[in-house]
């Protein structure tokens, strides 16, 4: 009678189990008749004078009798000469497993017990059809369920002779709660972690990248923390199966992304933010570099000096149009646009002129202008030669971007990256490969397992 089994080691293959271990022979010189009991209960000091069974485990490692507080043992002796002796023992015994379908597999760990010397020609060892092997009601195993304990007699042949034994197979069936939290559960969820790497820009190689590495990382800490509690046997098993299965997903998706990558190139749609931004800063600068050049240029208007200007005041060399003292040195300063450049293609009768204002509707330059030269601009505009034989001098103060120079580099839309029709197919592919995978996975070692087989067999007897 088996009260609890385990622990129950897959590093060492063995099990332990706690039962009553009771044996039951005839031996005529011992019967007695007369008294009004059916049973005498003999004290254990009996033992010694009477013969009993030389029974010992064949597959047993560390078997002992309990003690505490007196030996767990006691005889009784029937009318007819019969003798129960019953005794508590725990058993540690060997169990070799086959751990190709683990964690969803049935383990049949046996114990074979007979005669340590005397041959079937001295003990035959049957079991009791009315009782072989029974289960405590409230046994419980932590990783295990009992399934079945068939029973059997056996014969071995050795070279002393012929020996007599029992035999008994114990079929466990593993529990899958624990790996489906602790493994199963986690692998599906870092190989949908790495499938974000498909919703990313493909120019985000850092973001892709680490997610990658980080999702190997955690897979290989996750595969060698499942093996720990696993002797090395030279197969792999279910569960290597998965976790190699989930790590070959998330490898795939870093090399998916280096294919992304190769194929991403300049003008895809990628957004450059810094060359726009460059192009940008150069026109700037082109522009302050080319108002700074105009400022250190010197007037020469055409025509000779001491001409009568449109107001009818002599142009001096102190002044401009009439305009002298500060205004002149003002205008002065101006100068950029009126100078004409020599070309041979230009007309002889153009002339570039600016026209004259008056010192009292000349307006300082505020101080944002002062210290920015390119938020205002000079305009040079071009009279025919019938319009106005003289020329003259003209100044206008507009506002930023009212009116420029040089016609600058308009701003270029930044274009964002259009998406890879790499990354639009891994999107479906990758998770319909994994369910198709884990579809076929399951049910392969499940069937093996003959898990679905009692399960449609409970099925079936519930309908009925």
């Amino acid at each position: 009678m088996v009260r609890s089994m385990g622990p129950i080691s897959e590093v060492d293959m063995t099990y332990s189990m706690d039962c009553y271990f009771r044996q039951s022979w005839v031996d005529r010189r011992l019967a007695f008749t007369g008294g009004s009991k059916e049973t005498l209960a003999l004290s254990i000091s009996m033992l010694a004078r009477i013969w009993k069974p030389d029974t010992y485990f064949y597959n047993g490692k560390q078997s002992y009798l309990h003690t505490i507080t007196t030996p767990n043992k006691f005889v009784r002796l029937y009318r007819d000469g019969r003798v129960l002796y019953s005794s508590r023992l725990t058993i540690k015994a060997g169990c070799p497993m086959n751990l190709e379908d683990f964690p969803m597999d049935t383990q049949r760990c046996p114990l074979k017990f007979g005669s340590f010397g005397y041959t079937t020609t001295d003990v035959v060892y049957r079991w009791n059809r009315q009782r072989t092997v029974a289960i405590a009601e409230d046994m419980k195993l932590s990783q295990f369920d009992l399934i079945a304990t068939p029973s059997a007699n056996q014969t071995d042949v050795l070279k002393s002779g012929e020996y007599s034994m029992l035999l008994v197979s114990f079929h466990l069936q593993r529990h899958m709660g624990n790996f489906l939290i602790q493994v199963y559960g986690p692998c599906v969820l870092l190989v949908v972690l790495s499938w974000v790497s498909f919703w990313l820009n493909r120019e985000a190689t850092a973001d892709r990248v680490s997610l990658g590495i980080t999702t190997v990382l955690t897979m290989t800490f996750l595969g060698l923390e499942a093996r720990t509690d696993l002797p090395k046997v030279p197969y792999p098993t279910a569960l290597d199966f998965f976790v190699f299965l989930s790590f070959a997903f998330i490898f795939a998706t870093i090399i998916q992304f280096a294919v992304v990558h190769y194929f991403t190139k300049y003008g895809s749609g990628e957004c450059y933010f810094s060359s726009d931004l460059s192009s940008v800063s150069s026109s700037d600068e082109e522009d302050e570099d080319t108002w700074s050049a105009r400022r250190r240029r010197t007037i020469e208007l055409p025509g000779e000096p001491g001409s009568v200007a449109p107001g009818g005041r002599k142009a001096s060399s102190g002044s401009v149009g009439g305009v002298g003292g500060r205004g002149g040195s003002f205008l002065r300063r101006l100068q950029a646009a009126a100078t004409p450049q020599p070309s041979s293609s230009s007309s002889a009768d153009s002339a570039r002129f600016v026209e004259v204002i008056p010192l009292s509707e000349l307006r300082v330059l505020p101080a944002s202008a002062r210290r920015r030269p390119s938020a205002w601009s000079v305009s040079c505009l071009s009279r025919p030669p019938e319009a106005s034989p003289q020329p003259a001098l003209s100044l206008q103060l507009q506002q930023p971007h009212a009116c420029r120079s040089a016609p600058r580099k308009k701003r270029r839309t930044p274009r964002f990256n259009s998406v890879s029709k790499i990354d639009r197919a891994s999107r479906i592919v990758f998770p319909l490969c994994f369910l198709a995978i884990n579809m076929f996975y399951w049910y392969s070692y499940l069937w093996r397992s003959r898990r679905l087989h009692h399960v449609r067999a409970s099925g079936d007897a519930a309908a009925s």
